[in-house]
């Protein structure tokens, strides 16, 4: 069995990676199983920049706030901000105190040095200005937006003013209110302020539509698509604390669903722009339907690949990625008999399998599912095999020693 799974392994290489698909992607997914490994970081950084200098990849999208990612490209793009404020600043989950974020916009911005605008690499987080515990005010979106607009369409056509959207916002810290992620009751979603300022997000929204061919005569680039980011951003938040506020038993599906679908249409908006590499969670790019347990009771929806990959077609690829070991949060060597042990009795330390060639080698029945001891390592359900188009196996990641540089 570990010979004819080692007649089908190669080294984690863009040209690999490419010939395991159809055709170039406009979004190559790489998924992880868990977050904050710098081994798996290390690998992500490693793929992009063959896709980059290889492949004619300009884009790398993060699992990160989509507004503060913007700090980021704006660094990497132009040279602004020290890059200390911009780690602080531009990821969401503090994931700017890892050092592989860090080596990856160090290495961006070093790329980008006199290159002219169409050659240079942008970087994009496509999550929601989403925390575990709450959700962001809708404040910088819709603001953003609204003065956008005031600045290049006549006042009539505004659904309000600056000052009655800052009334409706009202304190900043009524929407952020960690208490509203286990007590609806505790959430301004369905106040009346939040119902009209549904409203106003759908007429700002309807506006930047109505108003395309001007808008975009009268802007750059960046300002367009930047105001196509906040409507999108305004309207998915607005979705969002309305279901935080929701006392029906399908209140967290509808949460996980609404984040999901977010992540879903700043992709495609990235797709338009041209090919980029994805990087996410496993469960967040995976083709099937995503499932958990909370409170004792299965929950369901669709992941932002799943909402993706019917849109683009070929032009969506999704490369899962699994750990044999991660040591230091108890998760030690898998059992033979699970997908990870056989991909474990290797020698390799890192590589690409074919999945459709793998399901083929294994045979029947499946591997058994291998068991996590440590809630933040997700095992790869042998299952989703044929919903894979390359997995990616990295036998063990060791604790990494944080440095600034």
């Amino acid at each position: 069995m570990i010979a004819g799974i080692t007649e089908i392994t190669h080294a984690v290489d863009a040209a690999v990676v490419m010939g395991l698909l159809p055709a170039r992607p406009r979004l190559l997914a790489l998924g992880e199983p868990t977050h904050g490994e710098e081994v798996l970081l290390d690998l992500r950084n490693d793929l992009f920049r063959q896709l980059v200098e290889r492949e004619g990849y300009r884009t790398i999208a993060i699992e990160s706030d989509c507004l503060m990612g913007l700090v980021v490209d704006d660094h990497v793009t132009s040279g602004a901000g020290d890059l200390d404020e911009v780690m602080e600043r531009g990821f969401s989950h503090e994931w700017g105190a890892l050092p592989g974020n860090r080596d990856l916009v160090r290495w961006m911005r070093a790329y980008n040095e006199g290159r002219p605008a169409s050659e240079r690499v942008r970087f994009a987080a496509f999550d929601g200005p989403l925390e575990i515990t709450a959700a962001a005010s809708p404040r910088q979106a819709l603001t953003a937006l609204h003065d956008y607009l005031a600045a290049r369409v006549d006042a009539g056509l505004l659904p309000c003013t600056a000052e009655t959207l800052d009334r409706l916002l009202g304190a900043d810290d009524r929407w952020t209110e960690p208490a509203a992620m286990m007590d609806p009751t505790r959430s301004v979603g369905r106040t009346p302020e939040a119902r009209e300022l549904r409203l106003v997000a759908d007429d700002l929204v309807a506006l930047l539509d109505a108003q395309t061919p001007h808008l975009i005569a009268t802007s750059a680039p960046d300002e367009w698509d930047r105001a196509r980011l906040h409507g999108r951003t305004a309207a998915g938040l607005l979705r969002y604390h309305f279901s935080m506020a929701d006392t029906s038993p399908s209140r967290m599906a509808r949460l996980l669903a609404v984040r999901d679908s977010m992540m879903a249409a700043n992709l495609l908006a990235l797709a338009e722009r041209g090919p980029t590499l994805v990087h996410a969670h496993n469960s967040h790019l995976q083709r099937p339907k995503s499932t958990m347990r909370m409170g004792g009771l299965p929950v369901e929806w669709w992941s932002a690949g799943a909402l993706v990959s019917p849109h683009l077609g070929e032009g969506y690829a999704f490369l899962a990625t699994a750990l044999g070991t991660i040591r230091h949060h108890g998760v030690e060597a898998p059992p033979p008999d699970t997908l990870e042990g056989h991909l474990y009795a290797l020698p390799q330390d890192r590589y690409v399998v074919d999945p459709r060639r793998l399901a083929a080698v294994l045979g029947e029945p499946a591997p058994a599912p291998r068991v996590s001891p440590w809630f933040g390592y997700a095992p790869l359900d042998p299952a989703h095999l044929a919903g894979i188009d390359g997995l990616v196996f990295v036998k063990d990641a060791v604790r990494h020693q944080v440095s600034r540089s």
